[in-house]
């Protein structure tokens, strides 16, 4: 019987990793430049959170995205909220395309995503520059959206293998082993 409840708690864990992941990346306001990687930065909170935003939106929760925001703003030093803000729009844009979308495809979801976040950093350059007056660089945001952009296409392949095969095959298994052992 512990064998049982320990699958079940595996694949629980399993299928909060994205959250986990969520967390992680707001609480660690991560950059290269210890690499020697001046210009190389990326928000990996965006690609998360558009990502299972519309393929797996009942993985994030709104309510766990809103206070991951919360994180970001303290963790980065931004208004409280503002955060919060730019990642449910980017929920909310996510849900639009998934329902919009008849067949869905990395070539259409990656444009859309380039749209999403050329529009929310402009709005968030608009609201930390001219109304808090937090100075932000053209060449720092122009750098950031671009490998966002061009690391959506490695985080989308990785995240679709995760799910598909670690645990979709997982789900898969364990429900198919509860269905030969009733009894266990």
């Amino acid at each position: 019987m512990k064998i049982l409840s320990g699958r079940k708690y595996f694949v629980r864990i399993l299928s909060q990793i994205p959250l986990i992941m969520l967390f992680v990346s707001v609480l660690n306001n991560y950059d290269f430049n210890y690499l020697g990687l001046k210009y190389f930065s990326f928000n990996f909170s965006y690609i998360l959170i558009f990502y299972y935003g519309l393929k797996k939106s009942e993985s994030l929760g709104y309510i766990y995205i809103f206070i991951a925001g919360l994180f970001n703003d303290v963790v980065v030093g931004t208004p409280i909220g503002l955060s919060s803000l730019v990642y449910l729009i980017l929920c909310v844009a996510a849900a639009y395309l998934r329902n919009i979308t008849l067949r869905p495809s990395l070539i259409k979801d990656s444009i859309f995503f380039l749209i999403t976040i050329l529009i929310i950093n402009s709005l968030l350059f608009i609201v930390l520059n001219f109304i808090f007056s937090y100075e932000l660089t053209y060449f720092n945001q122009i750098i950031n959206i671009t490998y966002t952009f061009l690391l959506y296409f490695l985080f989308s392949n990785l995240f679709d293998f995760f799910e598909n095969y670690l645990i979709g095959h997982t789900n898969v298994r364990w429900k198919l082993w509860c269905k030969k052992n009733p009894n266990d």
